[in-house]
């Protein structure tokens, strides 16, 4: 056996111990990157060297390997890898203002590196912070809307519970709100997604950098059956959403700049189409025609507007063609 292979054992042995239902096949080719019959052969070697493997199948009639009583916890693998993931989410809570997320991450890197020698800890400090410099993750160039920790930590309770919240915006004039939260979008704009029963059942936006304070409430309420966070983000183009604008958006970039559009997502669900010029057209349907906006003039007269009609009154006359590169 490969010394890589030994490795990628002991990681799969690993997994199938720290997994509470063990592991499948599916997963490993996933995890480590592999067809099917790789996946196989792998779990094959796993019931070869290991005497406490246990395989089962479940109710939707497929296998699972899992390593009962494992020992494994004596192995101690390098952890260059996981402290640089935790460090790197530490730090990019820490900068969006989720200073319990930070703390609890930081705890997890902390566990990480009292496990290993003091010799392997100050090398992985090290090694972890060299990367991090190198990959620019210290500081985050770009503006950003700084968030207030106390109320990102109100609003993640409130969602953890879930608990009503109690609003108070900036405006003075503005009443207090009670509202129940569904979920949280962070962008460049960040918004609250939440219903407000004062104002009836649908789901509403509440940008979180206007909220003076909020005060989690004693209060449980029930979710919006059926309710998709996920499905709710990917009816507009960044964060803001508007009902009235959502229709079906066709943009077309010119030959020299598809390449370089080609290598977007500019939303989940997009099409897109190679013309017989070499342009492209992409496909999609969401609102939010001012955030398609700032995000099209970055590409100058290299994309036309197709539709819809109001978002290409918008940007028609302020497309140019001297910009210098492109997104």
């Amino acid at each position: 056996m490969s010394f890589a292979k030994a490795q990628d054992l002991i990681r799969l042995a690993r997994l199938a111990a720290t997994r509470r239902t063990g592991i499948g096949l599916d997963e490993i080719c996933e995890e480590f990157g592999v067809s099917h019959r790789t996946a196989q052969r792998m779990t094959d070697a796993l019931e070869t060297v290991f005497t406490n493997v246990e395989a089962v199948d479940g109710d939707d009639r497929r296998r699972r390997w899992r390593v009962a009583d494992p020992m494994l916890d004596r192995l101690q693998t390098r952890q260059e890898t996981a402290v640089e993931a935790l460090e790197i989410a530490g730090r990019t809570a820490r900068g969006d203002g989720r200073l319990r997320h930070a703390a609890a991450l930081e705890d997890l890197r902390d566990g990480l590196l009292a496990r290993l020698t003091p010799k392997d800890a100050l090398r992985t400090e090290a090694d972890v912070e060299a990367v991090l410099l190198a990959m620019g993750s210290v500081t985050r160039p770009g503006p950003r809307v700084n968030l207030a920790p106390a109320v990102l930590d109100a609003v993640i309770e409130g969602l953890r519970g879930p608990f009503r919240l109690r609003l108070r915006y900036r405006d003075e004039d503005a009443p207090e709100r009670i509202i129940e939260p569904h979920g949280l979008l962070l962008g460049h704009r960040s918004y609250l997604v939440a219903r407000q029963p004062a104002r009836g059942e649908d789901m509403l936006n509440f940008r979180m950098d206007q909220i003076l304070s909020a005060q989690t409430l004693d209060e449980s309420f029930s979710l919006m059956p059926g309710f998709s966070l996920e499905d709710y983000a990917a009816q507009s183009f960044g964060v803001y959403q508007d009902p009235a604008q959502y229709d079906e958006v066709i943009w077309r970039f010119a030959p020299h700049a598809a390449g370089r559009a080609a290598e977007f997502s500019f939303h989940p669900k997009q099409t897109v189409e190679v013309q017989e010029d070499g342009g492209i057209i992409v496909r999609f349907h969401a609102a939010g025609w001012l955030e398609m906006a700032w995000h099209l003039y970055q590409w100058g007269d290299a994309v036309e507007v197709i539709a819809p009609e109001g978002l290409r009154t918008l940007v028609e006359n302020h497309r140019r063609g001297d910009f210098g590169a492109l997104p």
